[in-house]
């Protein structure tokens, strides 16, 4: 499947504090049997709390500690803190059953093996790397709800029964905080991170093979290009993830199923005028980029607000559907201008925009038609603008009967919690990117969403109630119990 893998004694450097995790680790594995066997919580009605709620959010909380900064979570590629979280993982996959392994790109796997001889691997994964000043469910929710999922099987002498293999990954890099490129870990596994990342460099002038090459990681062409996973051995990925959004909560659901995941487009566009004394230069003579800029970004958002207004949408063959915009969403979030002066009128503004939407073509209507807006607009206001495009990612869709299985699966665990029928699960489009995005790439994927308080993420504020870390954990005992054999 992979190259021999880095061993993890020669990729972590923080052996002292071994000894204390495993002693741990061990401790509240027997309390966890022990109050299974007394409270029959686990044996008797499958719902596992102790592990799935108690444990999972145990174990958030200590991975949430785990910064390079203090007074706020950052942790970044093979950062010093992401070396201590990673220990930690290593240390709770083992507790769980799982072999492990660290891989050239610094992933962190966990795989126990079936009992056929099926060598498609079903995959469950996230990432523990953070943003700055980050919450701490964002990615590690999903790492911890199939780490604790696993160990629910192996108490339930299920583990060993899997008609499939089943491999745990904890993704080294989502965030792309560091290297300022997203998916370094599963985009490795994928076989799409491009050879030249290498050579990118930090702001501090370290390049991802001097940081590799630093943490025991011989880091070459030829060898990174052997983290990818041949696409026949694995049977599909499945990823479990705060929702970053308010509709669960608004709907009062704890669990989602996510149909896909929105195509992302980003431009910096680039205005330039007249500079000028603030007060010398009358109005009407003006070539402000300032105000044209500001023209901009009010289209923008008329035109992702009301597309029907600026496009042609309706029936007939090659007319885009009004449901094709469902979904689409339109930001501005950098602005700069110089000089930047409170009394100069400015010479040059520039601005980003970021369009997302599930439907590929509705994306590139709206990309195409603020294009032309920009043009006209600039001219009138006897400005210069120009249009970089930054980035570019289709939209990426989940597997229809690897969702069913999940939906199956998540409305069992939902039964079994809650206390009243809440209806029909919601099904939700993913407008921020997941490593699923990266491993879509090698497989067929599923998601699942778990409600956060606000819908906020990316933020110390994040929140995710603890039963709902059990139904997101529950959900994953069932899924996967879809594939024992009895």
């Amino acid at each position: 499947m992979a190259v021999p893998p880095v061993k993890a004694s020669s990729f972590l450097q923080f052996h002292a504090i071994r000894p204390l995790i495993f002693s741990i680790s061990i401790l509240l594995t027997l309390i966890t049997i022990l109050e299974a066997l007394e409270v029959g919580g686990n044996g008797e009605n499958g719902i596992f709390k102790e592990i799935l709620r108690d444990e999972a959010v145990f174990r958030l909380k200590e991975l949430g500690k785990v910064s390079d900064r203090e007074g706020y979570l950052e942790r970044t590629f093979l950062s010093p803190a992401s070396l201590r979280a990673a220990d930690l993982i290593i240390s709770w996959m083992q507790d769980a059953g799982l072999r492990t392994w660290v891989d050239q790109m610094g992933n962190i796997h966990g795989r126990t093996e079936a009992i056929t001889t099926s060598s498609q691997a079903l995959i469950i994964g996230s990432h523990m790397d953070t943003v700055v000043d980050a919450g701490m469910y964002d990615g590690l929710l999903g790492i911890i709800s199939a780490i604790s999922a696993v160990k629910a099987l192996k108490i339930s002498g299920k583990l060993e029964k899997l008609q499939r293999p089943v491999e745990v990954i904890a993704f080294s890099d989502e965030e792309g905080i560091r290297f300022q490129s997203t998916f370094l870990g599963s985009a490795a596994i994928a076989g799409t991170l491009p050879r030249s990342i290498l050579q990118v460099s930090d702001k501090s002038g370290f390049t991802l093979q001097d940081v590799l090459k630093d943490n025991s990681i011989e880091a070459t062409e030829e060898i990174l290009s052997k983290v990818k996973y041949n696409s026949e051995s694995v049977w599909g990925y499945v990823e479990v993830h705060i929702e970053q959004g308010p509709v669960l909560e608004t709907l009062d659901y704890p669990l989602g199923i996510v149909k896909g995941i929105a195509g992302q487009t980003r431009l910096k566009v680039m205005v330039s005028g007249t500079q000028g004394h603030a007060g010398t230069v009358p109005m009407l003579l003006r070539q402000d980029p300032m105000v044209a800029s500001a023209e901009l970004i009010v289209t923008l958002e008329s035109l992702c607000k009301y597309p029907d207004r600026f496009l042609t949408i309706g029936e007939g063959s090659g007319i885009l559907q009004k449901e094709s915009f469902s979904g689409l969403v339109c930001t501005v979030g950098e602005l700069s201008c110089w000089p930047s002066a409170s009394n100069v009128i400015p010479g040059q503004v520039n601005f980003t925009v970021d369009i997302r939407a599930m439907n590929d073509k509705a994306r590139a209507a709206i990309v195409s038609e603020f294009s032309k807006q920009i043009s006209e607009r600039c001219d009138n206001r006897l400005v210069n603008c120009s249009i970089e495009h930054k980035h570019s990612a289709e939209a990426t869709h989940c597997d229809k009967d690897l969702t069913s299985q999940l939906k199956h699966a998540a409305d069992s665990a939902i039964r079994k919690l809650s206390t009243h029928d809440l209806g029909d699960m919601p099904v939700l489009m993913s407008g921020a990117g997941h490593d699923a995005m990266a491993m879509a790439k090698l497989t067929k994927i599923g998601m699942l969403f778990v409600r956060c308080r606000g819908g906020i993420s990316h933020s110390p504020d994040e929140f995710v109630m603890e039963d709902d870390v059990w139904a997101a954990g529950l959900a994953l005992v069932h899924f996967l119990e879809q594939h024992v054999v009895e």
